[in-house]
């Protein structure tokens, strides 16, 4: 005999709204459990408030994300002051680049650093990545004016670097991070890209120094930068603030 109506029969019409409710419940947890991809938990982690002068209203792990430089302001990237202010063949001497490197620069721009890096990979090669066609153009002005051919101009989207798993040894961020409209998305791109034992490197103006005259959401704390780096699956290795005016902070993905 079929136990099923027996038990409703002894629920009662109360049991069985009890017993009813409980397996529409069931069903939905089944239901939103099938659906936490990483794509809903990726979403789940970002949230939005009224946006700020230089921010786009998204926070994530508490930190605005700042609006990205277009473009048009390419000049400030290749501006002459910026060896003194930023110091960038110490910062790319700090990297302990070996000349068979691949390193990724994201968030190239005109290739400034890319340029500089080229030179300590002279069997390696600079994987250059921006979202913004225009930069890439400029860049490959640049690449032909200076006859180097270790820097691929790579375009990227605003979640993904388009680089292929397990190619890099190196990922560098100068000036970028803080931008990144996906940035835990960017990440796992980048995280992916990485060798095992590759590093990540950012350069991020001092938010802990008022001194630092550059706009509030255009800087990054050490504290800050660990808690994202931490969330992408990274190892902190050591903080470098020797750079007039930014921490050069260095992380590596587990062997």
């Amino acid at each position: 005999m079929n136990a099923k109506p027996m038990i409703m029969a002894a629920l009662g019409l109360t049991g069985r709204l009890r017993l009813g409710r409980w397996l529409m419940l069931g069903a939905l947890l089944c239901t939103l459990t099938a659906c936490h991809t990483p794509l809903l938990e990726a979403r789940l982690e970002y949230q939005f408030i009224s946006p700020s002068q230089d921010g786009i209203g998204k926070v994530y792990l508490g930190r605005e994300i700042a609006h990205t430089m277009g473009h048009e302001g390419a000049a400030w990237l290749d501006r002459p002051s910026r060896v003194l202010q930023e110091r960038p063949q110490a910062a790319i001497e700090s990297l302990a680049l070996q000349p068979t490197d691949v390193v990724a620069d994201i968030g190239a721009g005109t290739g400034y650093f890319a340029t500089r890096l080229a030179t300590l990979v002279p069997q390696g090669r600079v994987l250059a990545v921006d979202i913004q066609p225009e930069m890439l153009a400029m860049m490959q002005e640049r690449l032909a004016e200076q006859s180097i051919d270790n820097v691929e101009p790579v375009l990227g989207r605003g979640d993904d670097p388009n680089l292929p798993p397990g190619s890099i040894d190196l990922a560098l961020m100068v000036d970028a991070y803080h931008e990144f409209a996906y940035p835990r998305e960017m990440m796992q791109g980048i995280v992916a890209a990485l060798r095992p034992g590759g590093r990540v490197v950012l350069a991020e103006y001092r938010a802990e120094n008022p001194m630092v005259m550059i706009k509030r959401l255009h800087k990054m704390s050490e504290a800050q930068v660990k808690r994202e780096m931490a969330a992408a699956g990274l190892t902190w290795l050591k903080t470098d603030d020797s750079l007039p005016q930014q921490h050069l902070l260095f992380f590596q993905k587990p062997a």
